[in-house]
Parts: structure tokens; C-alpha cells; sequence
């Protein structure tokens, strides 16, 4: 059974509103209520509920297969409430308590990084967030250059810089999934990159390539360096508890000229939610343009001013500024604890792997966040595939919802050549995986049975 606070929270907090709207003389009165028929509504509710059943439980301990994690019930209860209004965070004309409650979540994300200066807002999502800091980076580079990352970022960086009509080529993988800073200077040595993008969380498999490291040669070579740390950046909150290579380049996170860090994955927020950032203030100036007929009721810095974006939902800077409010995104807190929760649950899953032999985990060391990937042993990369199939779906009939991931061969055996391996993936990014483990592993083991 599903227990849901929200009705009995959004109800009050409604009534809550509409009393404000009148004391305030913002309303006089209300408009009548909707001619709609409630018992039709009520039928195609009824229907929408019935369609929205066939989905995995994304929301469950036992779903840990891709990055999906629920949002909170204050941020959903935030999110509606403003809904009520639903603002648009583009001008304040349209958005003007919601403008504000933005530009103070953005400072707190900031915060995380150490930034007090710098220029920022929300987005529609990662992929937005991580087209304005390429953008940007184009804009700075005139157009000139090339745009370099690892090839295990994601895959839009390449798509967002074909749409943007710039340079990107990939820089090559360690074993351990991160960026490797050899072949990454070979490419710096030709003198045309302008910039590079440093993953902080690969999707694959969580890997974090090496900031301090790249932020030196920058120092050597100069370029400007992206990181998108649309899955890993909240990390920074918890650096002190990853692994050494992880923690240096956490530390070195202040110095980077543009990050990308996604509040709809691990902060806790609705679909969609990212947040792009820039060290630099007057990377504003890129974005200047005019709007005579937006842009009129209000001298105060209006977001739609330093954002590519144009309509966009207040109502997703409501929900991350009240989740703020009770869960502070600060070193130590309960919303810290939360994440280092599921990345104990990923060591825990991993050193259990490592203790059985039909298992070999990808990264030698363990996992960096709190994705794991391990490969079934077999004699061959197409046994091995055809086992980590079987598995996955001997699972999911056992209700344990993991993934499947193409890994490099050569990552495992060396000399394997350049073809993939199916690996199984598990993102345990929800604090109740902590819990579950056990739960966890014995519908593992059942589903290698099977």
C-alpha cells in the first residue's frame, strides 16, 4: 500500500494560500470553480490511474536498475501547491514569488560547491543545463576549437555540440570507467581545445574523472573546463566518505569554470529540475537580449535574462527551495545522510560480489558513488553477455529490477579487442537500499538460480 502524505498536506496548505490571496488584496474574490463534470473527471482519473499501473515501481527499494528515484512528498506537495498559481520563472512578471525562491535554492546549490560569486539558474533538466555551459563555452571560444570529454560522458554532450555547431571529440576510458589524463593531453598537445568536460558521476557506472588532475593541465594548456555533474555533483556533501581519487576531485570542484548538477536525480525533486552554474558572474553578458514586452514590471534581475530558456516552470523552483527549507543541503545533515546511505548500500552490494565467484565487478576498487556493475564469469564476452541476460531476467520475475549495461570488453580481459560486454548495473541511489541489501541479494542469488 502506498501511504501518501500529500492530499491531507496540499489540502491545508491550499487553504492556507487562498487565505493569503485575500488578506493580501491580491484576489478580491474567487473565480467559480471549473464547469468541468467532477464524475467525468473522476472516470478519467479512475482511467489514468489504471494506465500509470504499468510501470516498474520506480519508487520501491527493490527497483534499482536505472536513475529513478521519487521525489520527495514536501517537494510533490510544493510542486502542486504552486501549481494552484503556476508560475513561470522566465520574467518575474510572471513569476514573482517563485523568481525569488529560485535565485535562493540556486545560492544554496552554490553553496555545495563553495561559490559565493557566480551567475546561475534552474533548467529544464541536465541536458538543458549542460547545452548552456557548452554554449558557453563556444561563445567564449568564439566558435574556435575543439571540446573534448571522456568517452563515457554522456552521450549528449556529443549531440548537444553538433546542435550548437561546435568541435566535440571523445577522450578515452581507464578501466575504471574515468577520464585518462594521458590520452587527454595527447589530445591538448595538437593546441586546439578549448575546453573539456570532466564528468563527476558517469551514468555507466558512476565513475569520476580525475578534476584535479584536468585542472591542472589547464594551469599547462589552457582551456575551460565543464563539469557535469548532473548525476554526482550533490557528492561534494559527502567527498570526505569516497575514496581517495574521488575525494580529490570533489575538493577540486571550486575551481572549475561551469557545473552542472541535477536536482531531479538525487535532490530529491519532480521531473525536470537541473541547475547550471558559472564561476564567473559576467559570463551573464552572453545571455543579454531584449524583451520590451516581458521584461516591464520589475528593474530586478529577471531569470529569463541569464537563461536560453523562455517559459519554464516556477513551480519546480517552489519545490526544491521548500525541500531545502527541511532538508538543508549542508555537510552533516539528514538530506547528506540520505546520499551516503545508498552509496553504502553499493559498497555493501559490491564487496558481497567480489566474495562470489560467478561475479567479477567493474571498477577495481570498488564503486566511486553508488552504481555497481559486475559481469557474470564465463569463458567467453558472449556467454558472459548471454548469462547477464538470463539473470536480469530471472530477477525481474523475482520483482528485483536491475539493469544492463554495455561495458568495454578490454576493461575486463585485456586484449579482448574492441567489442562489448552485457554487464549487470544496479544504481542504489535511494537511502532505503541500505535496508534492502539483504532483501537484495537474496533475490539475486534466487535469480542466478533460476
Amino acid at each position: 500500500m502506498i501511504h501518501d502524505p500529500v492530499p491531507n498536506l496540499l489540502s491545508q496548505a491550499t487553504e492556507l494560500l487562498e487565505a493569503e490571496l485575500l488578506r493580501s488584496g491580491a484576489v478580491t474574490d474567487f473565480p467559480p470553480d471549473s464547469d468541468a463534470d467532477p464524475a467525468a473527471m473522476t472516470r478519467v482519473l479512475e482511467e489514468t490511474a489504471r494506465r500509470l499501473a504499468d510501470n516498474y515501481p520506480y519508487f520501491h527499494p527493490l527497483y534499482a536498475g536505472q536513475m529513478l528515484k521519487p521525489p520527495h512528498p514536501l517537494a510533490r506537495a510544493a510542486y502542486a501547491l504552486a501549481m494552484t498559481i503556476n508560475p513561470n520563472n522566465h520574467a518575474r512578471d510572471g513569476g514573482r514569488a517563485s523568481s525569488e525562491m529560485e535565485i535562493e535554492a540556486v545560492r544554496e546549490i552554490a553553496a555545495i560547491f563553495g561559490w559565493t560569486e557566480y551567475v546561475g539558474h534552474l533548467t529544464s533538466g541536465g541536458t538543458f543545463a549542460n547545452l548552456e555551459a557548452l554554449w558557453i563555452c563556444g561563445q567564449v571560444a568564439q566558435g574556435r576549437g575543439r571540446i573534448v570529454g571522456s568517452e563515457q560522458a554522456h552521450y549528449t554532450h556529443r549531440r548537444i555540440s553538433a546542435v550548437l555547431r561546435l568541435n566535440y571529440d571523445d577522450v578515452p576510458a581507464d578501466a575504471s570507467g574515468a577520464m585518462d589524463l594521458d590520452a587527454l593531453e595527447a589530445e591538448l598537445r595538437k593546441g586546439d581545445v578549448s575546453a573539456v568536460v570532466a564528468t563527476l558521476g558517469t551514468t555507466a557506472m558512476g565513475a569520476v574523472d580525475p578534476l584535479d588532475g584536468i585542472l591542472e593541465l589547464k594551469k599547462r594548456y589552457g582551456f575551460r573546463v565543464h563539469v557535469d555533474g548532473a548525476y554526482g555533483g550533490y557528492f561534494r556533501l559527502i567527498s570526505d566518505t569516497l575514496d581517495e581519487r574521488a575525494r580529490r576531485a570533489y575538493a577540486a570542484l571550486g575551481e572549475a569554470d561551469s557545473i552542472v548538477v541535477d536536482p531531479h536525480k538525487h535532490g530529491l525533486q519532480p521531473y525536470g529540475c537541473g541547475c547550471v552554474l558559472f564561476r564567473e558572474p559576467e559570463m551573464g553578458q552572453f545571455y543579454k537580449h531584449d524583451s520590451p514586452y516581458t521584461y516591464f514590471t520589475s528593474k530586478e534581475l529577471h531569470l529569463g535574462e541569464i537563461s536560453l530558456e523562455c517559459s519554464r516552470a516556477g513551480a519546480a523552483a517552489v519545490a526544491l527551495w521548500a525541500t531545502h527549507r527541511l532538508l538543508p543541503p549542508v555537510p552533516g545533515g539528514v538530506f547528506a545522510g540520505r546520499l551516503a546511505a545508498g552509496r553504502r548500500a553499493a559498497v555493501e552490494l559490491d564487496q558481497r560480489l567480489r566474495a562470489d565467484d560467478r561475479f567479477e565487478p567493474l571498477a577495481a576498487g570498488g564503486p566511486e558513488l553508488d552504481i555497481v556493475v559486475w559481469k557474470m564469469k564465463a569463458g567467453s564476452v558472449e556467454e558472459a553477455s548471454r548469462r547477464a541476460q538470463q539473470v536480469f531476467d530471472a530477477c525481474a520475475a523475482q520483482q528485483l529490477h536491475l539493469a544492463l549495461a554495455q561495458m568495454p570488453a578490454e576493461w575486463f580481459q585485456p586484449g579482448a579487442g574492441a567489442g562489448a560486454v552485457s554487464c549487470l548495473r544496479s544504481v542504489l541511489m535511494k537511502p532505503e537500499h541500505e535496508a534492502w541489501i539483504d532483501r537484495i541479494w537474496e533475490r539475486l542469488m534466487e535469480g542466478c538460480r533460476l
